[in-house]
């Protein structure tokens, strides 16, 4: 159950992928590689920097701060750059990120948690770096 940071870093991104592909189709806006590229980069900037503000590689799947910082930071600074770009925010639009984002990167770190802490998975109930 050990990987490697940045593999658990791919989950971050994944989650964001995942949350543009969905958001795409469900709008019918197309899934070209330019238009998902387009919608991910503010949200993936916002990711980068959350990661660099906790320090996340030092302890990526926990809960605080890696995955509060890496959500918060990846909604609030992905809709400021999209502000910024000219692509637009609403306050549904914000919710929803809020919660897919919150969701899957902070899911992730709680499954892990639960299986990590099943009979004999790991030393003293710690989380894989």
């Amino acid at each position: 159950m050990r990987a490697s940071r940045p593999g658990w870093l791919a989950l971050d991104v994944a989650s964001v992928l995942a949350f543009v592909v969905i958001g795409r189709a469900a709008h019918e806006r197309g899934l070209a590689l330019a238009g998902v590229a387009s919608t991910a980069w503010p949200f993936l900037a916002g990711l980068a920097a959350g990661w660099g503000a906790a320090r996340a590689w030092r302890g990526p799947t926990s809960l605080l701060p890696a995955g509060v910082a890496a959500w918060l930071t990846c909604v609030a600074l992905g809709m400021v750059l999209r502000v910024v770009s000219g692509q637009g925010t609403a306050l549904a639009f914000i919710l929803v990120s809020l919660g897919f984002l919150g969701a899957t990167m902070l899911g992730w770190r709680l499954a892990l948690l639960g299986l990590w802490r099943l009979p004999g998975a790991g030393r003293r109930g710690t989380l894989p770096h």
